[in-house]
């Protein structure tokens, strides 16, 4: 049975926390020297975390885009990029990317737009703090922090970029002019990289991105402060995304791990290079061909991290479009294993039952 004298003390430590509008960045700030009791992981995750190290049976592929100029790209080679697109996102959904068309200094400036921006002074950056999600700029920490049972030890500044850009006057002057150049070449490369999992999973090249794959881009720009207890605590909870595809850029300081096969799977950081990950949208509309991994982010003394996850997913703008898997992809042998959904509903479902540690995805199932 539940205490309810616990469960009121809960939601105080909660409030109090979220009405400083300072984030897990407002406890460093004020010297936490202890995680407070709302961060604490359960013991069995802290089990969990001890026995993760960097697997010596998987490790992650890193793929040769060839500067993303796959129209002009020798067939062969093109051939040989969307079979090796395919094995990953089959097996264990998540991949790097080199040489991929966006320039070094164009990640670096993103990442340290990040940073100004969630080390402005409190009363600064509190300005955009705001739990309205429906709004196109907003910051806050832990979307769902009134219904996971653990708080994760980050904050986050999210930004709707496509398919209606932000009025930049929206944007903090510290991403401005940054966030809107990246967008710009992140969604070039979402088109590249829907084309090479059209033709892995045997389509035509323009098929995902026909769809509507990439139409919508949202950034969810994370800030992961040192914690002072990194064993008690978690960056981010294991969970699968909401979304088709995401392209994310990571700095350089780690703690971005993988479920494969029952074990966690280090992430390395690559500078210049950006990881991809299948999306539970994508697992759906293949038809389960496609795998969208359980992932996490630990949390870490040395802090802080800062990484740019772009969400390949309309999310919030309202449309009629409904996915369910591709029928060019079913057969009788292959029946179809999800009903259809829009992404609005999928996404509401998803916020709404937060970062359990359970897929979405099985809401959804036939």
């Amino acid at each position: 049975m539940v205490n309810p004298n616990a469960q009121n003390d809960r939601r105080q430590e909660l409030e109090a926390f979220d009405n400083t509008k300072a984030g897990v960045r407002g406890l460093v700030e004020n010297g936490v020297t202890k995680v407070p009791r709302m961060f604490i992981i359960p013991p069995d995750w802290i089990d969990e975390k001890i026995a993760s190290n960097e697997s010596d049976h998987f490790k992650i592929t890193v793929i040769d885009l060839g500067g993303a100029d796959i129209k002009n790209m020798d067939s062969i080679k093109r051939k040989e990029i969307a079979s090796q697109v395919r094995c990953e996102a089959e097996t264990w959904g998540f991949f790097q990317i080199m040489n991929h068309g966006i320039p070094v200094e164009i990640l670096d400036k993103m990442l340290e737009g990040v940073r100004r921006f969630c080390e402005l002074p409190k009363e600064e950056r509190s300005k955009f703090y705001t739990r309205d999600m429906s709004k196109k700029v907003y910051y806050n920490s832990n979307f769902d922090l009134y219904r996971a049972t653990t708080a994760n030890w980050r904050d986050t500044i999210a930004c709707f970029m496509s398919p209606v850009s932000p009025n930049p006057d929206d944007l903090p002057a510290e991403i401005r002019d940054i966030s809107l150049e990246y967008s710009k070449h992140v969604v070039k490369l979402g088109t590249v990289l829907f084309e090479l999992l059209s033709e892995a999973l045997g389509l035509e090249p323009n098929h995902l991105n026909d769809i509507g794959c990439s139409e919508g881009l949202l950034f969810l720009c994370h800030y992961y402060p040192e914690c002072p207890e990194p064993e008690l605590a978690i960056g981010t909870t294991k969970h699968s995304d909401n979304d088709f595809l995401t392209v994310l850029l990571q700095d350089q300081l780690g703690g971005l791990q993988v479920l494969c096969q029952g074990e966690w799977v280090d992430v390395p950081p690559v500078h210049g290079g950006l990881v991809v990950n299948i999306g539970d949208l994508l697992q759906l509309v293949s038809n389960d061909k496609f795998k969208s991994s359980e992932h996490r982010v630990l949390a870490n003394h040395a802090g802080p991290r800062m990484s740019v996850a772009s969400f390949f997913s309309t999310s919030i703008w309202p449309t009629a479009r409904t996915y369910g898997p591709i029928k060019e992809l079913l057969s009788e042998e292959k029946p179809p294993l999800y009903r259809e959904t829009s992404v609005a509903e999928y996404v509401k479902f998803y916020t709404e039952k937060g970062l359990d540690g359970t897929s979405s995805l099985t809401h959804f199932k036939l």
